[in-house]
């Protein structure tokens, strides 16, 4: 029996994963904001102390816009759901407006509100990457940023007291390894778009 060579993402028809595929590069642009975050908190966590609230703030809306952005450019939206895209990009856009809106909070309250940003983040890109495991393989991808985001979200919580310089440094480890999930799959997404 002779079988046909498809496509590394392809499981579904190639309208489906094409219409996917048109929207890598803004989630492409989403990783690289992360791993840029990521790299800065982490290479300079003192000098990013000051500047946390800031950068997280910034972080979450350009996160959000470009996560609605995906969800309702293109026609992938007529074949996969983007419900969940788009509760990704509403719930980080309200994260960083509410951290804009009120950078008096005491750290520790601030500490709790990334850490409940992060878990409901990381709980929708994993019921986003199930519903996309009919149009492509290996979604783990974003399980595993889902999955990231929840850790880092449940340490949060559990570890409140561990100091801010940590919590930078662990944030930044987050952002990073969050980042290249999704610059992995974009390019997984590029692939299929170019080909």
């Amino acid at each position: 029996m002779t079988q046909v060579a498809a496509s590394p993402l392809a499981v579904g028809s190639t309208p489906h994963l094409h219409a996917l595929a048109m929207g890598w590069k803004l989630l492409f642009f989403r990783g690289v904001c992360a791993i840029a975050f990521g790299a800065i908190a982490v290479t300079m966590p003192i000098q990013t102390l000051g500047t946390l609230i800031w950068m997280f703030a910034a972080f979450a809306v350009i996160d959000g816009v470009f996560a609605i952005a995906g969800a309702i450019s293109g026609k992938a939206k007529a074949y996969a759901p983007t419900w969940w895209l788009i509760v990704v990009g509403v719930l980080s856009i309200a994260a960083g407006i509410a951290v804009f809106s009120y950078p008096a909070l005491s750290a520790l309250l601030m500490l709790k509100f990334i850490a409940f940003w992060a878990i409901f983040r990381g709980v929708f890109e994993i019921i986003g990457a199930i519903q996309l495991r009919k149009v492509v393989t290996n979604e783990w991808t974003l399980i595993i940023g889902g999955l990231i985001d929840i850790a880092f979200g449940v340490y949060i919580l559990a570890f409140p007291g561990r100091g801010a310089l940590a919590m930078i440094i662990v944030l930044g480890i987050f952002a990073i390894i969050s980042g290249i999930s999704l610059v992995a799959l974009s390019m997984r997404l590029k692939k299929h778009a170019t080909a």
